[in-house]
C-alpha cells in the first residue's frame, strides 16, 4: 500500500502531562473498516511501526464513547488521542532507558491503597473483581496500566524533585497578584485615522502590487468512489478499502484522471472555469456542486494531478484540469478595500515608530505626554489597575505590558493587529506585603514552584522533540475519522 507520512507537530510530553486518559475503560463498536486485523500503518516512532488495529485498540480504551466523539464535527479530537497516545508510547521509551522500575509490592500497595477498591474503609478484593469485570478488562490489563501510569509518575517526579524555590520568586509572583497601578493613558485610534490615503498613494501601490489582485476561475472534475462500483458492495468495507489502495497507487504511479476513473468504472462531472465564489465568467451561479465539497476540490494545490480526497465517509476522485487568472482593476471594490487597508496600515507603523523613537529619547515626561494629547485633539484618561485580568480596556496581553512599566515611565503599547493602540503613563505602582505566616504565602509558593517545574519541563519537553523521530500516515487517520 502507498503511504503518505508527514512530519507530525510534537510537543508530546507536555500534551501528555495536560492530558493523562486513564481508566476506567468503555468498549464500543466502529463498523467493520479496521476489525479483522488490519496492519495498516497509522504512525512510526523511531523504527517501529504503529498499525491502526493497535491504534483503535487504544480509542476503545478510553473514556468516550461513540456518541461523544460523533458529536464533534470538524475537530480534530482523533489528531488530539493519536498525538496522546504517541506520547505515551515515547515516554514509555524515555522511562525504559532511564531504568524505571515497579515491582510486585509496590504495585500491591498502589491498588490496596486505592479508595476506588474499598469497602467498610479498607481493600476489597470482590470490589476489585467487581470494577474488572464492570470496566471489561483482565486483572493483568489493569495493572498494566498502572504500572505504566506509576512509571510515568517517578520519572516526572524525579525531574523536579528537590526544588528549593528561592523567596525572591514567591514575591515575584505574589506582586504579579497584588500590585496597583495608577496610570494615565491615550487612546490613539482616533490618532490613526486622522489621515486618509491619497489617490495618488493608491494608484501607485496598484501598479506596484496588481499582480496579486486576480480573480482565478478553475476548471474542476471529480468521480464519487462509490464501493457499488469498485467493490460490487454497497459497504465501506475491506473489500472497498483495498480497492481505494489500488486507485490510490494508480495515481501515485501517474495515471491521469481519465484512466483512473476508466479503470474503475467511475463517472465523471466536470466544471468548466469557476471561481471561489462559485461563479462561472459570466457570474452565474453554479450550485450542481455541494459547497464543502468543491471547498475540498478547489483547494487542490496542482493541475492535472488527481488526488483521492475524503468527505463524510465518502470518497472521491478529483482534479484541477486548469486555471486561468484575470487581472482585477483598481476600481473594484475589495481591491480599494485591500490598498486603503495596507496604506493605513502602514502609516499606522510609521506613526508608532515615530511615538516610540521619542518615548526612548526621553520626550515623553508627564508634561510632553499632555502636550501630546492637546496638540492631536486626544483625551487623557485616569486608571487604576490592580490585576492582571482586569482587561475591559486594554485587553490580557495589553495589561501585562502595562504592569511591566516603572513608574514615572512612558509606554507605546499595542495588539499585533494595530486595532488596539495606547500611550500609557504610570504614576505610581503601590505592593501589598506578602505575610509569611499566611496562607497566601503557600498559595504563591505553589505557584512559584509550579511555574519552575513546568519550566523544567519544558526544557525536557524540548530535547524529547529532538531525540525521537515521529512520523504519521495522514491518509490512515483521515480513515479513522470517517470509520466514526
Amino acid at each position: 500500500m502507498a503511504t503518505s507520512i508527514a512530519k507530525l507537530s510534537k510537543s508530546f510530553f507536555i500534551k501528555l502531562l495536560v492530558g493523562i486518559i486513564i481508566l476506567p475503560f468503555v468498549f464500543w463498536g466502529m463498523g467493520d473498516v479496521f476489525k479483522g486485523g488490519n496492519q495498516n500503518i497509522i504512525a512510526t516512532i523511531e523504527s517501529e511501526k504503529v498499525s491502526t488495529q493497535e491504534f483503535v485498540n487504544y480509542i476503545r480504551q478510553i473514556n468516550l464513547n461513540e456518541e461523544q466523539i460523533k458529536s464533534l464535527p470538524n475537530t480534530d479530537l482523533i489528531e488530539q488521542i493519536l498525538s496522546q497516545y504517541i506520547g505515551r508510547k515515547v515516554m514509555a521509551l524515555e522511562i525504559e532507558k532511564n531504568g524505571v522500575v515497579i515491582n510486585d509490592n509496590a504495585l500491591r500497595n498502589i491498588i490496596k491503597n486505592d479508595k476506588l477498591f474499598y469497602k467498610d474503609n479498607k481493600f476489597s478484593r470482590t470490589e476489585y473483581e467487581k470494577f474488572l469485570i464492570k470496566s471489561g478488562i483482565t486483572a493483568p490489563q489493569f495493572e498494566a496500566n498502572i504500572i505504566e501510569q506509576e512509571k510515568r509518575r517517578q520519572f516526572l517526579s524525579s525531574l523536579a524533585g528537590g526544588i528549593i524555590i528561592p523567596e525572591t520568586l514567591i514575591v515575584q509572583e505574589f506582586k504579579k497578584e497584588n500590585q496597583t497601578k495608577t496610570i494615565k493613558y491615550i487612546n490613539l485610534e482616533k490618532y490613526h485615522s486622522n489621515s486618509k490615503p491619497a489617490e495618488e498613494d493608491i494608484k501607485k501601490l496598484y501598479e506596484r502590487n496588481k499582480n496579486i489582485f486576480f480573480i482565478e476561475f478553475k476548471s474542476i472534475q471529480y468521480a464519487e468512489i462509490k464501493p457499488n462500483l469498485v467493490s460490487g458492495s454497497s459497504n465501506y468495507d475491506e473489500t472497498f478499502f483495498k480497492q481505494l489502495d489500488v486507485i490510490e497507487n494508480q495515481v501515485l504511479d501517474g495515471k491521469s484522471f481519465d484512466e483512473t476513473i476508466k479503470d474503475n468504472n467511475l463517472k465523471k462531472v466536470k466544471i468548466d472555469k469557476i471561481n471561489l465564489k462559485k461563479e462561472d465568467q459570466n457570474k452565474n451561479k453554479i450550485n450542481s456542486i455541494p459547497d464543502d465539497l468543491f471547498n475540498k476540490i478547489y483547494n487542490i494545490k496542482s493541475t492535472k494531478s488527481p488526488e483521492v480526497i475524503n468527505l463524510e465517509g465518502k470518497y472521491y476522485l478529483a482534479e484541477i484540469s486548469s486555471i486561468e487568472r484575470k487581472n482585477k482593476l483598481i476600481d473594484d471594490p475589495e481591491v480599494q478595500e485591500a490598498l486603503k487597508a495596507q496604506l493605513s496600515f502602514k502609516d499606522k507603523i510609521e506613526k508608532n515608530s515615530s511615538i516610540a523613537k521619542d518615548i526612548g529619547l526621553g520626550a515623553y515626561d508627564g508634561d510632553n505626554f499632555k502636550k501630546f494629547a492637546d496638540d492631536n485633539n486626544l483625551e487623557i484618561k485616569n486608571y487604576n489597575l490592580s490585576n492582571l485580568k482586569q482587561n475591559d480596556i486594554f485587553g490580557e496581553g495589553l495589561v501585562k505590558r502595562i504592569f511591566l512599566t516603572k513608574d514615572k515611565e512612558t509606554n507605546l503599547i499595542t495588539n499585533s493587529t494595530l486595532t488596539k493602540t495606547f500611550l500609557i503613563f504610570t504614576e505610581k505602582t503601590e505592593y501589598k506585603k506578602l505575610d509569611k505566616s499566611s496562607n497566601d504565602y503557600e498559595k504563591y509558593e505553589a505557584k512559584a514552584r509550579l511555574n519552575l517545574i513546568n519550566k523544567i519541563y519544558k526544557t525536557y519537553d524540548d530535547s524529547i522533540n529532538q531525540k525521537y523521530k515521529v512520523e504519521l500516515n495522514q491518509r490512515t487517520i483521515d480513515r479513522v475519522k470517517n470509520s466514526f
